[in-house]
């Protein structure tokens, strides 16, 4: 009698661990932006081409997990060639030795039976700090060519300096040429893995 209880519940146990589903980044539909104000006046806007990412969800549950994003910095494209160099090189990013961007989820936040924030460690420029994320879950849906899908945005702010990106220019009447708070946005869409 124990023995088929036991058997029963790990068998449960089983089938609520099987709902949690694999799921990619569907980079031909996800943008990885920022934004940052310049000159005091104005915000630029830019984003990373190559970025690859994945996640654990449960779409019967709404539970989140396992969030982890690399991006290749390098693909840094903010429109203007002479502009995405200079943060390429030393005075920002310095991608020669530190290539990639890493995000690594440690905590997923509920609100409303959705998930609304995701706290973790992102690494860059070779330093690593804490960040949350406030994510704007968009709900799930199936594409014309039958790919299961889930669609969000999250975002968050950085100060750059704390990733040892210092490099700035102070202006003639005050002020910087380069804000320190940064706006990062993922928005996009996720593919589930199939069977």
């Amino acid at each position: 009698m124990f023995l088929g209880k036991l058997s029963f519940g790990i068998l449960s146990l089983a089938s609520s661990l099987s709902m949690a589903a694999s799921y990619k980044l569907d980079t031909a539909h996800t943008e990885v932006g920022f934004s940052v104000k310049h000159l005091m006046v104005s915000n630029v806007k830019g984003r990373f081409n190559k970025f690859e990412g994945a996640f654990e969800f449960d779409e019967k549950k709404n539970e989140l997990k396992a969030v982890d994003v690399k991006i290749d910095v390098a693909s840094v494209d903010t429109n203007n060639k002479d502009r995405d160099q200079h943060l390429a090189g030393d005075d920002f990013f310095s991608v020669k030795k530190f290539p990639e961007m890493h995000f690594k989820s440690d905590k997923v936040e509920m609100k409303d039976g959705k998930p609304s924030k995701i706290s973790g460690n992102l690494t860059m420029h070779g330093i690593t700090k804490p960040v949350t994320m406030d994510l704007d879950y968009r709900g799930t849906v199936t594409d014309p060519y039958g790919n299961e899908k889930v669609g969000f945005s999250a975002t968050t702010k950085i100060n750059r300096k704390d990733f040892g990106l210092n490099w700035n220019k102070t202006l003639d009447k005050g002020g910087v040429a380069v804000g320190e708070e940064v706006q990062i946005t993922i928005d996009g869409e996720a593919n589930k893995a199939k069977k």
